[in-house]
């Protein structure tokens, strides 16, 4: 178990502290004692010749004493040398017990070289020598009782066995010294005890404050990861939320205190990412903003802080001299960097930049104004065609409060009818007939006045009502099919806007199939149009674009020839109209350019077997010159304008009667 495994090892330690501190205790004292050994054994011979000559043994004994310890002096010095006490302390102990136990061996010879060798005579002070020694090494080795014991009890041992042949005084001297023995040894084994418990209660008192060292150290340690992690986004390594919003509350405090200095904000976000994350997965997109962060990190030098605000979404701080000229100059150049492709996992990623750049105190008073002033910006760059930077206008403000009223107000117009559906005709290009009509969105507000229809459909986006928007729209639209015939315009369709957000929020297919089923109209007189870049993201709504062919409706693709679309789509998609772009057709009368496009655009309609229609025709000339060049089909302000439902049936009475006489089977073909 983990708990009895940290027992173990710590009582381990304390043993293991034990017997350094009790090897050192001898080593210390060992000199000492070796010379008071000498001297009393110097003694003890001396007082061996008063008693019994010169002519013994004696002699030679205290040779082989003095020998053993001149011994024992040179391995102790050997030991502490190699520090042997602090190195392995147990044999260093037992070493010193072998040269005690054979120094005190050597003692305990003495009596026995005299055969009358007698307690009551001088020979006492001998016995009073050999004990006194020997108490003393015990006495002076209080703190391990193996060694002095090894030295003592061979002494009161031979003293003992050289009284007991003495007669009754010897035994009475014998039972003395065996009792002293033993109080030697009890006292030795307690003191040992009590140096072993002093040591233990030292070594857990210093492992204590160890501990409380090393977790103070760990809690310090911990709470500085804490403070970092709390301050610095886990993905990227760059600051977060938190570190951003106090950079620009202590840039602005420190523009207050020195008068005059300005503050830079820079809010960027990544055009393209989500559908890069979304297509290639999170970890491709994870890797993607890690090296667009390093990339940051490495272009933008004496920012204050460098910071990811969640998402895809940036922020750069500037503060001190030059600062806005130094933000000026980083938009410019985070752009430029921008347009480099990124390889991530074998996967050529290529994202632009979007930049709102605001400064204090200009822009705004506080921190949160400022943040919302470039955040106003952002939108504005990204609004303009994204992948550019935009300062800050206080026009903006105002754009920005009438947004935000048209959003706030969007749901209400929609329940009470104020936002409807107006129609624009398309016709034969020689007026000779009527093949349908656009669905275009109106909204009078009582406030603010006409709401371009860009705006009521970006508001439904960010509100979550595009499915309530297109219901409203597609209403309009199947009712005033079911009127068509009893006008005299049973084969028109009519066209409804689907932007390409709303096909990946919700299923347009479910909401539209409910209107066109309650209806009872004729899928195919009802016509879907999406915008050109919808055909490049065929993996996010490729579906349901499916779905549209599939479920009988017509497939118009709006403002075509603006942006970029593949062949492949078209004919896959089963794509019945193409609808000319409105900034080609402006200048078809005068631009040789703008004919080319428009005749190669006729050539690719005709080969595909797909009807083409050009949009924005506002002068007879560019009438003529269309239809010239091929085109049968069109809508503009030259024929009509977008007019309410009610309307309709007089304009349509006019231009019946003002129209040539046709074939209706030519402009039932031109309806596809």
């Amino acid at each position: 178990m983990p708990g009895r495994f940290l027992t173990d090892e710590n009582e381990t330690r304390i043993k293991s502290e034990i017997a350094k501190a009790q090897a050192a205790s001898v080593i210390d004292r060992m000199y000492y004692m070796l010379a008071t050994n000498a001297v009393i054994a110097g003694c003890a011979y001396a007082v061996s010749t008063v008693g019994h000559g010169t002519v013994t043994l004696a002699p030679y004994w205290l040779l082989l004493l003095l020998l053993t310890l001149v011994v024992r002096g040179g391995l102790t010095a050997a030991m502490m040398r190699r520090d042997l006490a602090n190195r392995q302390p147990e044999k260093t102990l037992r070493h010193l017990a072998i040269g005690k136990f054979i120094t005190g061996c050597t003692w305990a010879a003495l009596p026995f070289l005299f055969t009358d060798f007698d307690a009551t005579s001088i020979d006492g002070g001998v016995y009073l020598m050999m004990l006194g020694i020997a108490a003393a090494t015990v006495l002076m080795g209080a703190g391990n009782s193996f060694a002095p014991l090894a030295f003592a009890l061979p002494v009161h041992l031979s003293v003992i066995v050289s009284l007991l042949p003495q007669g009754t005084h010897g035994l009475m001297l014998a039972l003395c010294v065996t009792a002293l023995t033993l109080l030697l040894y009890r006292g030795s084994k307690q003191s040992e005890v009590t140096f072993a418990s002093n040591t233990r209660s030292t070594v857990q008192a210093q492992a204590l404050a160890e501990s409380l060292s090393r977790a103070n150290s760990e809690i310090l340690t911990t709470n500085a990861q804490l403070e970092h992690l709390a301050k610095c986004d886990p993905l990227t390594g760059l600051a977060n939320r938190t570190a951003f919003n106090e950079a620009l509350a202590a840039g602005i405090a420190n523009c207050q205190t020195d008068k005059g200095d300005q503050m830079a904000l820079l809010v960027a976000d990544l055009d393209g990412f989500k559908l890069i994350n979304d297509t290639l997965g999170h970890s491709v997109g994870d890797s993607l903003l890690v090296h667009i962060s390093r990339r940051m990190r490495q272009s933008i030098h004496c920012a204050d802080v460098l910071a990811r605000l969640g998402g895809d979404e940036f922020a750069i701080v500037y503060t001190g001299p030059h600062a806005v000229e130094r933000a000026r100059r980083q938009c410019e150049k985070t752009l430029e960097r921008s347009h480099d492709p990124i390889l991530i996992a074998d996967h050529s990623c290529l994202v632009g930049t979007s930049i709102g750049l605001s400064i204090y105190p200009d822009h705004a008073a506080n921190a949160e104004e400022l943040f919302i002033c470039a955040d106003m910006a952002l939108y504005r760059a990204k609004d303009g065609g994204r992948s550019r930077w935009c300062e800050f206008d206080p026009s903006f403000r105002i754009a920005a409060t009438r947004r935000h009223q048209i959003e706030q107000d969007l749901g209400a117009a929609i329940a009470s009818g104020a936002v409807e559906a107006w129609f624009q005709p398309q016709v034969m290009l020689d007026r000779s007939g009527i093949i349908g009509f656009e669905a275009l969105v109106r909204w009078h507000h009582p406030q603010l006045g006409a709401i371009a229809p860009p705006d009521i459909v970006l508001a439904a986006l960010a509100t979550h009502q595009s499915d309530k928007l297109t219901g409203t729209i597609a209403e309009a639209a199947c009712r005033l099919l079911k009127r068509l015939p009893d006008l005299g315009l049973p084969h028109a369709t009519v066209s409804i806007n689907v932007s390409p957000r709303e096909l990946s929020l919700y299923s347009v297919v479910d909401l539209v199939d409910a209107i066109v089923s309650r209806h009872k109209i004729d899928p195919a007189r009802l016509e879907i149009e999406i915008t050109e870049e919808a055909l490049l993201d065929t993996a996010t709504i490729g579906d349901q674009l499916a779905r549209i062919a599939s479920s009988g409706y017509k497939l118009a693709v709006d403002d075509f020839g603006a942006g970029h679309s593949s062949l492949t789509y078209l004919t896959g998609l089963k794509v019945d109209r193409l609808k000319i772009d409105r900034g080609i057709a402006a200048g078809v009368t005068s631009s040789r350019q703008s004919q080319n496009i428009v005749s190669a655009l006729v050539g690719l309609g005709q080969s595909l077997s797909i009807d083409v229609l050009v949009e924005g025709v506002e002068t007879p000339e560019d009438a003529a010159a269309l239809q010239d060049l091929g085109c049968h089909t069109a809508q503009g302000y030259f024929f009509a304008r977008p007019m309410p439902p009610e309307r309709l049936d007089g304009w349509i009475a006019e231009h019946a009667s003002s129209a040539p006489t046709v074939d209706a089977r030519r402009i039932a073909g031109a309806m596809g």
